[in-house]
Parts: structure tokens; sequence; C-alpha cells
């Protein structure tokens, strides 16, 4: 199970919306028959390309045990079930590292495999095949992607300089670092103040990937300058707005930049049902790298479920803040976050954090 979760880590930019997946096909002495993971999306599953594996290599695999990352499909979306190539194929058993939430699946690949005498146990692995596919379970489970929101800052939690001017705070080890979450993503989102700030890309060109996230942009009027940079290829580019300037509209479809519009009452951009939109198109993690005041509304909201900050060794003095929140009258009322993990990039600190159990609303 260890090499399938290695190889399922391989499909970190290749299979969304799909889940990474990992498969490994072993004989009864051991030997390995085959090894697989998905690809991109409408090519093979895991267990196909580890059964074309075995047969490339003139491996029988009847009565092998199958080791895949998560439960095999029994559903035609745009392949064939993998429960059904695997009872093909004769194995005599599945260990699998944890169920599929997707209800189209939800046991019935198990059950399916069962069905034709072949049994399916649950290994180990569970928790680091979760953590691979959290935006997919987030999405299947909560309707929505996993929110990731990325910032770097100063020791005295700065991220900007008053003027907005933020590059480059950290260093150089700690930028490719943060393109490295930023192929994880299935799409990256950023806000008009940044755009304008900022000219950023957000793209992925630091480190390999074989496929650019959709870059989405909060823009409640229609701001953003068509000559952006966020705007040009490669990859999409999907706006939300909530109020409409026909002239300012045309000038950014001209460019490619498709438009949605989600007004909340308050007139800006209903950021809950942007996350509902972003999973019905298949966003499984979210990238978020934005400006203390989207960065304020995202949390004060309660949407962001997990912290990656980049701490730079260095003093800024008066600047912008990691989020602009508004003030609490006690301690007792901040967001609380928990560490995940605490490393060191290059002359950086990288901080993972997760809202602890009480801070978020009911």
């Amino acid at each position: 199970m260890a090499e399938a979760l290695a190889l399922a880590r391989e499909a970190i930019g290749v299979s969304d919306p799909n889940p990474r997946v990992g498969c490994v096909i072993v004989a009864g002495d051991g030997t390995v028959l085959g090894r697989g993971h998905t690809q991109q999306a409408g090519a093979a599953h895991a267990e196909v390309m580890a059964l074309r594996d075995a047969a490339g290599s003139g491996h029988n695999v009847r009565g092998a045990t199958v080791h895949v990352t998560l439960e095999p499909c029994s559903h035609h979306g745009r392949t064939p079930p993998c429960a059904d190539a695997l009872i093909a194929a004769g194995v005599g058993r599945v260990v699998i590292a944890m169920a599929d939430p997707n209800p189209l699946v939800a046991g019935h690949g198990a059950a399916r495999l069962a069905a034709a005498g072949i049994p399916v146990v649950e290994g180990a692995g569970g928790d680091e095949a979760r953590e691979l596919n959290i935006g997919f379970v987030s999405r299947m489970e909560r309707g929505r992607p996993w929110l990731r929101l990325k910032v770097a800052v100063s020791l005295d939690g700065r991220s900007a300089l008053a003027d907005g001017a933020s590059q480059w705070i950290t260093g150089e080890a700690a930028r490719r670092d943060g393109h490295a979450w930023r192929k994880r993503a299935s799409a990256l989102l950023t806000g008009v103040g940044t755009v304008r700030d900022d000219d950023p890309r957000l793209d992925v060109r630091l480190v390999e990937t074989a496929r650019q996230p959709l870059r989405v942009i909060v823009d409640s009027r229609l701001e953003t300058p068509p000559e952006a940079r966020i705007v040009a290829p490669p990859g999409s580019v999907l706006l939300y707005a909530a109020v409409d300037d026909p002239m300012r509209r045309q000038a950014l479809e001209t460019r490619g930049v498709e438009v949605a519009f989600l007004p909340s009452p308050a007139g800006k951009v209903d950021l809950a049902a942007m996350l509902a939109d972003l999973a019905r198109r298949g966003v499984n993690e979210l990238h978020v790298e934005a400006g203390e005041k989207l960065n304020a509304s995202l949390l004060a909201a309660g949407l962001v479920d997990e912290l990656l900050v980049y701490v730079a060794p260095r003093l800024i003095g008066s600047g912008r803040g990691l989020a602009a929140l508004a003030p609490i009258a006690r301690l007792d009322d901040a967001l609380r976050f928990a560490y995940t993990a605490v490393d060191r990039v290059g002359d950086d600190l990288r901080l993972r954090l997760r809202p602890a159990p009480t801070s978020r609303p009911t």
C-alpha cells in the first residue's frame, strides 16, 4: 500500500477532477505484477493502468492481490467501471486504503467485487489516502472545494507594504514550494485588488506540471484590466462579479475570460455560492493567494479549511496584514487554528494550520 500511495502522489497535477489513486498488483509470492496511477480525466484509472502494466510485462494476474488507495469505481463515467475490469481479470483479493466518498460509488464498488467472489478488505494508509484527496472528499461530502489560503508574511505579520508591494517577502525556496502547492490545486483564486497591485500571472511555472489550474478572480465590479497578465494564456480564467458593466464585461470576454455573476445582498460576490459553483465545475482544491480584504472575508465567513503561511525572518513595520479582520472585544472571540505542520523552507518557515474545532460558526 505504501507503494500504491507513492504512485497516487504522482497523479497530483494530472488527474483532476478525478481523485489521485495508485494501484499495485502483487502475486502470492510477493512479486509485483503491475503498477499504475490515475491518468488525466477521461483516460485510464489506476487499476486499469496496473492491469495494462502487468499485461505488458506478460504477467497473469489471476488470483493476485490488488492494493489500491481508493475503492474501485462501479459506475460508467468517462471510463468503464474499474471493478468490472478487476473482475474480468480474475484477481483474487482487493485491499483498499479508503472507501470512495463519491455517492455513485460509496460501497458499490466493493459490493460488486464481493458479489463476484472477490473479497475486499480495508488496509493501512487510509489517513494518507484521504489527505491526498482531501479536495475530492470535500467536494463529494460538502459540495464545495477544500479551500487552502496561502500567504507570505514577515515576522511582524505584514503581507505587503502600505502601498501593496509584496514581491518578494519570502525567498526563492519558499516561492518554489508555493508553486508546488499551486500544482496540487484545481483552481487558483485571487481578488481584483491583488490583480491591480501585483499584476500576478497566478500560474504554475517554478515546478513541472502537466496542466495549468483554472485561474479565478473575485471582482465584484468588473475592474480587472483586460491587459492584466492573469488573463493571458496558458490556461482558463473565470471571473466572479456582482454588478454588470456591459463594456467592461465585453472587454474581458474578448480576452477569453468567462464572467459569472453571483451577487450577494450586499452587492458583492457571494463567496459561499462561488465555492458551490466551483464544486459543480469539478474543482477539488482551491488555492487562494489574495489580499488582506478578501482573506478577511473568507476567514470571517468560515470558508477557509487550511492556512499555508510562509514566515520570512524580517521585520517590515507598517503595512498590510494577513487579513483585515474586524476588531474583536475579547481574545476569546479570536479565530483559533491548530498547527498541523511546521517546516523550514530555505530561510523561511512554512506553517500549516487548520481551524480548531471551536473556531467555526455553527
